[in-house]
């Protein structure tokens, strides 16, 4: 058991903590740059400058597109709307939240300029990914409507022309992802038991009762999770951003401080309280990538579910779904903090609730447990979602392999909320980190179709 530890955090190590590349400043600054950042970083400049910045060029087709309908009657199918707001649910979660503080703690304010501009920059990689998806879903027997995602365009660039069943590479990376959303929910039920009890001083043991309860109500049922997550994610998305604005409204003189704070900070113009020039890109371009995990092959397995007319729509609202995480969400978060400036305690949950204390009081804690419960829960839903293809390309179209991943993600979700530790975070790190290797193995040879198509769609409009 020691040595199994020992091999996760050795894992965790090289791809989350380790830095591959040092770069030294003027001034004695250094900048450390992980392996993970090394992959998406330069694949998200790569396709920005090959989709001649997407996100500008399509954001007002982006807007348009979420208005649009199914374009069959494909029972079980999804619209391209429904597809971005299953991903939205497990991009946002509780990264927006305790991320971006933990960010700003040890990153500075300037952390959170670095954190747009990975966004920005991973649209294109998130649109090349989905338009994947879609170009190779197939019909799913058992859920009715479309499946997919990285396991399927793996498959048919590595196996599908030598007729082979299966590819090693799509069996590793949907090995990867189900470890990886094992983990992520027991970390959702850490996060929720601790909140809870922090808050309203409750009984791990209840909440954790409660939780598994009502997740496995959802979940079990065929069909019903979508249908929970059109209620939920629309509602704590808008909930907490219209919160924010007023916030901002009540404390309008502080705007241009905070601002000035942030672009001061991002080029070392300023001093940070959270650290050097190197730890503010480094904060700043991590909690980018995994919060809204462009390129690490997650978000294409609801975009594949989407029932639209052309892949390049799936791929554009995917893109779009990443500016929703991180430009609207993650500063969200970033702005209620930077305005109340709490004392850099180094404790991201801490800090957050003396955040909520200066702009609500009390009641500020209960609205933040509120929204983390929401976002947690969502992020729990969409998980098992994306499980569904990646169960599916391992064992085959059967209830009975997807009942059992439900029901062991139910028992992670369940220990989660009784266990201190938070070990399984390098379950979830270590497991969307060989996703995103995996992924990005079929990325570039196959992107010039999207590319392609996407030229084309331009001329259409």
């Amino acid at each position: 058991m020691e040595l199994f530890k020992n091999i996760i955090d050795f894992i965790y190590y090289i791809f989350s903590d380790a830095n591959f590349i040092t770069f030294t400043l003027p001034n004695g600054f250094s900048i450390g740059i992980p392996l993970l950042a090394i992959l998406l970083i330069p694949t998200g400049i790569y396709f920005t400058l090959k989709t001649k910045c997407l996100i500008v060029r399509f954001f007002p087709e982006m807007l348009r597109l979420t208005l649009e309908k199914k374009s069959s009657d494909e029972k079980g199918s999804l619209s391209g709307l429904q597809a971005l707001i299953v991903s939205t649910a497990t991009r946002v979660g509780m990264g927006n939240l305790l991320g971006v503080v933990a960010a700003i703690a040890f990153g500075g304010a300037g952390s959170v300029f670095w954190m747009w501009v990975t966004a920005l920059l991973g649209t294109s990689t998130a649109y090349i990914e989905a338009t994947l998806a879609q170009l190779h879903k197939e019909k799913d027997p058992l859920y009715g409507g479309f499946r997919g995602g990285p396991a399927q365009y793996l498959h048919a660039l590595f196996a599908k022309a030598n007729g082979k069943k299966k590819s090693v590479i799509a069996v590793l990376f949907a090995i990867s992802g189900l470890l990886c959303w094992g983990g992520i929910s027991q970390v959702i039920g850490n996060s929720v038991a601790s909140d809870l009890t922090s808050t309203f001083n409750i009984n791990p043991m209840y909440t954790a009762v409660a939780l598994t309860v009502l997740c496995a109500f959802i979940v079990l049922r065929k069909n019903t999770t979508v249908k929970v997550l059109d209620i939920i994610v629309p509602v704590m998305a808008v909930l907490y951003f219209v919160a924010t604005i007023i916030f901002m409204v009540i404390n309008f003189r502080a705007i241009p401080g905070v601002f000035e704070q942030i672009f001061a900070e991002a080029f070392g113009l300023r001093p940070a309280v959270g650290g050097t020039l190197g730890a503010i890109i480094s904060m700043g371009a991590q909690r980018g990538l995994f919060s809204n995990e462009a390129g690490s092959g997650s978000a294409p397995c609801a975009a594949a579910a989407a029932d639209i007319d052309n892949p390049v729509k799936g791929g554009l609202l995917q893109a779009f779904g990443v500016f929703i995480d991180t430009i609207v969400i993650c500063t969200c978060t970033a702005m209620l903090v930077l305005i109340a400036n709490p004392v850099n305690s180094g404790d991201p949950a801490a800090m957050l609730n003396e955040t909520m204390n200066f702009h609500m009081g009390y009641a500020g804690e209960v609205f933040m447990s509120v929204i983390l419960f929401l976002f947690c829960v969502s992020t729990f839903l969409g998980v098992l979602f994306y499980a569904r293809s990646n169960v599916s390309y391992l064992f085959g179209d059967n209830w009975t392999s997807q009942t059992l991943y439900k029901v062991f993600a139910l028992v992670m979700l369940f220990f989660g909320c009784l266990t201190t530790t938070v070990d399984a975070w390098h379950l979830a790190d270590i497991g969307i980190a060989l996703m995103t290797v995996f992924n990005l193995m079929a990325l570039f040879p196959m992107a010039k179709e999207p590319l392609k198509m996407l030229k084309e769609y331009k001329k259409t409009k």
